[in-house]
């Protein structure tokens, strides 16, 4: 599939445009409420269906059934991200208002990372062979750790990126309004939301370690796997604010996704052997994708599982995570801080994804 510059010129332009709207619309910090999260949801949902009939238009059916196949892959996948950026958000206690803005500066810093993993992948692939039964292999250990509850999970305090930039610029002990960076006394200093979103920034790499190579499993085309990323990143925002007050209810999405990845994983191997068209592929995510939500809200929610808003978990909603303007105190806490019954590691300590039956981290104490 060749793809011309300025195709790829016009796409990265109407991203920028996209951007710029969203922030222009958003530069006033805010509460964002459900019918402002509903409406910008639909348009983002409707950018990334739409963009597939560009596609089929412009290379025909296959290419555009691939389009969807990893837009919907990444969009069930980026759900999952939403229960991270509600830990993340709990324990820094980050007030209601300034969450958009950590999201929007967080999902500028994916996609430039998604394109760096995508490009990387992609030039794996093409020269040795070997990589697709890596990835495919990668796959099915993280479906595995999964399936068995035991994805990986955030714990800010004991995140090695954060005490690192802690050591290159002192942090404030409060949220200074939507600014990342201020100087005081003539010293440049780093506020807690700069913290919140190397957190944000972290965890989104480790996302991309197994949601890259899932989506090269359904084609190699450079292109296609990114339009679908970038289409999908971009309504992460409204979306965590349009289910920040449901993240508890979606118990069994962990499940699914880990039974999606294993699809796509064995998918991977065989491809060798057996080519399963994409039509098969789209059905599969699409169905295990429903069937888990449909599971998660007909049946009721373990009561020592799953996300907890009212908790510390569910930094959008939870009551005192900031939403008063109450100030995080210390935002990059020391390791002792320790984090909650299923903190088991730092966001850049191992690869893999929370899923939704991850544990809870803890809120830092006052210092």
């Amino acid at each position: 599939m060749h793809v011309p510059f300025w195709v790829w010129a016009t796409f990265v332009a109407v991203l920028l445009a996209l951007l710029a709207i969203d922030l222009l619309a958003h530069r006033r910090a805010h509460v964002i409420g459900f019918r402002e999260a509903a409406a910008w949801t639909a348009l983002w949902v409707g950018l990334g269906v739409g963009f597939a009939f560009v596609i089929w238009a412009w290379q025909g059916p296959s290419a555009a059934g691939e389009y969807t196949a990893v837009w919907l892959l990444e969009k069930s996948l980026s759900v999952d991200n939403l229960f991270v950026f509600a830990l993340i958000f709990g324990y820094f206690r980050v007030p209601r208002e300034y969450q958009h803005r950590v999201l929007f500066y967080g999902v500028l810093g994916a996609l430039v990372l998604r394109f760096a993993f995508i490009v990387a992948g992609v030039a794996l692939l093409h020269a040795f062979h070997a990589v697709l039964y890596i990835f495919g292999a990668f796959l099915l250990y993280t479906a595995f750790k999964m399936l068995r509850g035991t994805g990986v999970e955030v714990d800010p305090a004991r995140s090695r990126s954060l005490r690192l930039m802690r050591k290159v610029i002192p942090v404030t002990d409060t949220y200074e309004g939507q600014r990342f960076l201020l100087r005081r006394n003539g010293v440049l200093m780093a506020t807690p939301l700069l913290a919140v979103l190397v957190a944000v920034e972290t965890a989104d790499v480790l996302f991309a370690v197994d949601s890259v190579p899932a989506a090269l499993a359904v084609t190699d085309e450079t292109f296609l796997v990114y339009s679908a990323n970038a289409l999908a990143i971009l309504g992460l925002r409204s979306l965590y604010f349009l289910l920040s007050g449901a993240l508890d209810r979606f118990h069994h999405l962990g499940t699914g996704l880990g039974v999606i990845l294993a699809f796509i994983g064995v998918k991977m191997l065989l491809s060798d052997v057996w080519h399963i068209p994409v039509s098969v592929s789209l059905a599969v995510i699409a169905v295990v994708l429903a069937a888990s939500l449909i599971w998660s809200l007909v049946t009721p929610r373990p009561a020592d599982g799953g996300h907890d808003a009212e908790e510390g978990t569910g930094g959008a909603v939870a009551p005192g995570a900031g939403g008063d303007g109450s100030p995080p105190v210390g935002a990059v806490p020391p390791p002792s801080a320790g984090g909650g019954p299923g903190a088991a590691v730092s966001p850049d300590g191992e690869a893999g994804r929370t899923g939704a039956d991850a544990g809870a981290g803890s809120v830092p104490s006052a210092r």
